[in-house]
């Protein structure tokens, strides 16, 4: 019944993004500074397939409050795994769990040990990220809407597919947002 749900869901996902498709440019002929994201259809799909399949096997893995403690998030089949754990083999084994996901292409495991955020950090993260978002989005000089943003615990990650010029403008920006603790680049280069 589970797998049946995964696959009515990753439909309708697919075609959400085949409609985004007729007005969005995406994959090769994506690129230029109005383009949405950079990813091929196929890549942004994948993702979110990813997500999901990583989000079931954490849950089935952990118990559902240390399932609950992490958060997964898929970038061009690249994924990271943010949040909190009580320890270092539960660092450890949230790699492995999700290792075997079809299509992954790497995990960047960003786990910390130590106790799980207050609500008042989970309101700040998401306080920083809207900010940084829209700081990206003003700014001509990075292609904002390209750029993923995670914040956990004052950490901002930054994902996407940029040129040089545009992830050091990008860092910039979140490195200079109120808040921020320290800016992790998680960028892949286009040049």
């Amino acid at each position: 019944m589970m797998k049946k749900l995964l696959y009515i869901a990753l439909a309708g996902m697919a075609l959400v993004q085949l409609q985004a498709c007729s007005t969005t440019p995406v994959g090769g002929e994506a690129g230029g500074p109005g383009t949405l994201d950079r990813r091929t259809a196929g890549a942004v799909i994948g993702d979110q397939e990813i997500e999901i399949r990583s989000k079931n096997r954490l849950r089935d893995a952990f118990p559902i409050k240390v399932a609950n403690g992490i958060a997964s998030t898929s970038y061009n089949r690249q994924l990271l795994l943010t949040g909190q754990v009580p320890d270092e083999a539960t660092r450890a084994r949230a790699s492995e769990v999700v290792q075997g996901i079809p299509e992954l292409r790497a995990v960047l495991n960003e786990l910390s040990v130590s106790g799980g955020a207050s609500l008042t950090s989970k309101a700040n993260d998401t306080s920083i990220t809207g900010q940084v978002k829209t700081r990206l989005l003003r700014d001509d000089r990075v292609p904002g809407t390209q750029i993923k943003v995670v914040t956990e615990t004052g950490v901002v990650y930054l994902m996407g597919l940029v040129n040089r010029a545009e992830a050091a403008a990008a860092t910039e920006v979140a490195r200079t947002t109120s808040g921020v603790a320290k800016v992790v680049v998680l960028f892949e280069y286009l040049d």
